[in-house]
């Protein structure tokens, strides 16, 4: 699983940028269905949307807009099946000619359970 992060900023992008972004991540997206080696991606909305679910003494305590205590949170991702690790590394690399800024914490790669 390929996992890429950004901030509540990320998504305020103007509308160029975005759409730069945009046309970037679809073509990414599309060389990775091409090559068979895609199985799901997703992209997620904006942190102001989410919300945080904690049990306290027996109830559901709900918070809205942004949880998490860091200004980076999961953007979204890509599931491959490819060679290895090797190979997801390689695919995780392009996603640094993303237009826009870059994550500081860059392009997470983490191995499914039960994977090979």
């Amino acid at each position: 699983m390929i996992l890429v992060y950004g901030s509540q900023r990320d998504y305020d992008t103007s509308t160029e940028e975005g759409a730069a972004i945009g046309e970037f991540l679809a073509k990414f997206t599309a060389e990775l269905a091409a090559s068979g080696e895609l199985v799901d991606t997703q992209g997620l909305t904006a942190p102001v949307e989410a919300r945080q679910v904690l049990w306290r003494d027996g109830t559901a305590v709900i918070t809205d807009g942004p949880f998490a205590e860091t200004e980076e949170v999961l953007a979204g991702y890509w599931i491959v099946e490819c060679a290895g690790l090797d190979r997801a590394t390689e695919i995780a690399a392009r996603l640094s000619h993303c237009p826009g800024p870059q994550p500081a914490r860059g392009t997470i790669i983490r191995p499914i359970m039960g994977g090979e």
